[in-house]
């Protein structure tokens, strides 16, 4: 199963009765943008309890096309990583 964007506003909005659908809307919306803005920046994104994003460079390698075989250059690029916390970890294994 996969949680969507539509999923965070609906358990935002049924967790605080206070807000209306659209405040849970632009919460879930204004985290996520504040989320990649600091991404694309290249800043690493820390949330306590849940874990790490980390924005890394990779640098040109080569490779290959895996239908015919081909060898070709993969660019240079930058690729997301996630670190679980220890606390998310150790709850996710939890037997």
């Amino acid at each position: 199963m996969t949680l969507t964007k539509a999923d965070l506003v609906q358990q935002v909005y049924k967790t605080h009765p206070s807000l209306t659908k659209a405040q849970a809307t632009d919460s879930v919306e204004a985290f996520l943008s504040l989320a990649k803005t600091a991404l694309i920046g290249g800043n690493d994104l820390l949330l306590s309890g849940f874990g790490k994003f980390n924005v890394k460079d990779k640098k040109s390698r080569r490779g290959r096309n895996p239908q015919t075989g081909d060898e070709l250059t993969l660019n240079a690029r930058r690729v997301v990583t996630f670190k679980p916390s220890g606390i998310l970890r150790s709850r996710i294994n939890a037997d």
